[in-house]
């Protein structure tokens, strides 16, 4: 047997160890599936995945039959300052449980197995793109959280993909309060100028494909876009792993 195979068969026989000794979990219940990184019968079921027909511009999910140039009402009432917008599944009561795992549950493994997600759902943003930069945390946040969700999930994707990671190309300025519970208005208000690009030298003239975890009508997504582009980026898009679908009233 030449090394390869031994090597190949090495690492099938502690994959079948590891599965036996820690069997692979559904990433929204913890229920055992086949394979790691899937999820069970049931929570696939309950997951709503983000397919045409949506607005052309920010993805909002749209109920008509035509799946071309769509553009909700609110981008046509003020386009934002990011190109399109992208996410894998609709943010709700079934797929809560998952994004708080990866964002507050310390499972940071999860990032690699979303990362395919994230390829599916942007698979035109991502390759329209030069780098990837995440939404930063503020430093005092990042301390108590001890990691951005945003930055795994971009850097998992730039591994799956190719594409270079900027992790630091922006910094959160200012400690902002939770944008849960606010207004659009207050949302809009609440980031406004509480980003600030870091590294303007690596996506200056770039097209950015910018990494976050939920988008809801898309403040912060904005205003990251909008800071980007001041420092001298070509081009943002916006690609989320889950997006609320009737953000009305939220920014």
């Amino acid at each position: 047997m030449g090394l390869s195979a031994l090597m190949t068969t090495t690492v099938a026989a502690g994959r079948l160890l590891l599965n036996a000794v820690l069997p692979p979990q559904c990433l929204a219940c913890s229920t055992v599936v086949d394979t790691p990184g899937h999820l069970c019968g049931t929570c696939f079921g309950r997951f709503t995945f983000i397919t045409p027909p949506h607005c052309g511009i920010c993805g909002l999910p749209l109920d008509q039959t035509v799946t071309e140039d769509l553009i909700c009402g609110a981008c046509v009432a003020e386009r934002p300052s990011y190109g399109r917008a992208r996410a894998a599944f609709i943010y709700d009561d079934h797929s809560r449980p998952l994004v708080l795992k990866l964002k507050h549950g310390d499972r940071t493994d999860m990032a690699a197995h979303l990362a395919k997600w994230l390829a599916r759902a942007g698979a035109e943003v991502i390759e329209a793109a030069d780098v990837i930069a995440p939404v930063p945390l503020h430093r005092w946040r990042l301390l108590m959280r001890a990691y951005n969700q945003s930055a795994l999930l971009a850097r998992a994707l730039g591994r799956l993909t190719g594409k270079a990671v900027v992790a630091n190309a922006l910094t959160r300025t200012k400690a902002t309060v939770s944008q849960g519970g606010l207004s659009r208005t207050e949302r809009r208000r609440n980031v406004a100028k509480a980003f600030a690009v870091h590294r303007a030298a690596a996506i200056d003239g770039k097209r950015v494909l910018l990494i976050d975890d939920v988008l809801t009508s898309g403040a912060t997504a904005n205003a990251c876009a909008l800071a980007l582009i001041h420092a001298g980026a070509k081009s943002v898009d916006v690609l989320a792993l889950a997006r609320v679908p009737n953000p009305a009233g939220a920014a």
